[in-house]
């Protein structure tokens, strides 16, 4: 019996001198603390809308196409002269045929002309939303390392009292951001930095100095 006490009361200060390590162990190497979360939003498409970059460079592709559009009417506007003058003549007739095959050549033509001017706008509209894309990315980078935010987020910023239509409304509801705070809402500093930035670069009115996105939240 002596001999199992003596054992008991060894394992007891065995297990004591573990436990007192391990708290000394872990007082030495505490876990770092995470960073608290920031989150913030932005509303891509009043972005986009109110971008003077993007809307310099739709218009500048809508006369492109406008441009496409009066060659193209013109070529119909050949072709129906064309077929004007096959009204006159004999059908079979050489100067018939002859003109047929202009005819048939110019159709050609045209259909060749709408399918490759449709397929070069598409490919410089891509191109136009890829660049604003990656420059208003960059800036909300740069807004986020400045600020310290942890997420950025995409959200509609018009309110739910504006929706007039039902299917307006069941996408208002259907919302994923239902609260936010004002000063979270970075779209309107992130648009002033690029309006700024481009207006700099493209030799418009002098505009604020553009290093960095400015316009921080009112409350930090």
């Amino acid at each position: 019996m002596k001999k199992l006490i003596i054992c008991s009361a060894a394992a007891l200060m065995a297990a004591g001198l573990f436990l007192s390590a391990r708290d000394s162990l872990g007082q030495g190497t505490a876990a770092p603390k995470s960073a608290a979360h920031q989150v913030g939003l932005i509303d891509m498409a009043h972005v986009f809308k109110n971008y003077e970059k993007f809307k310099t460079s739709t218009a500048a592709l809508q006369e492109q196409i406008k441009a496409a559009d009066e060659q193209a009417k013109k070529q119909i506007d050949a072709m129906k002269a064309i077929q004007e003058r096959m009204t006159q003549l004999q059908q079979g007739s050489p100067d018939y045929s002859k003109m047929e095959a202009e005819l048939i050549a110019a159709t050609t033509k045209l259909e060749t002309f709408k399918k490759t001017s449709q397929l070069t706008f598409l490919r410089a509209e891509a191109d136009i939303y890829k660049t604003v894309y990656l420059e208003v990315q960059n800036a909300v980078q740069q807004y986020a390392g400045v600020y310290k935010y942890t997420l950025i987020m995409r959200f509609n910023r018009n309110p739910v009292e504006d929706a007039e239509n039902p299917q307006a409304i069941i996408q208002s509801m259907n919302r994923q951001v239902v609260y936010y705070r004002g000063e979270d809402d970075l779209t309107d500093p992130i648009l002033n930095y690029l309006n700024d930035k481009y207006a700099k670069t493209s030799g418009a009115a002098k505009p604020r100095t553009a290093t960095a996105p400015a316009g921080g939240p009112a409350t930090r």
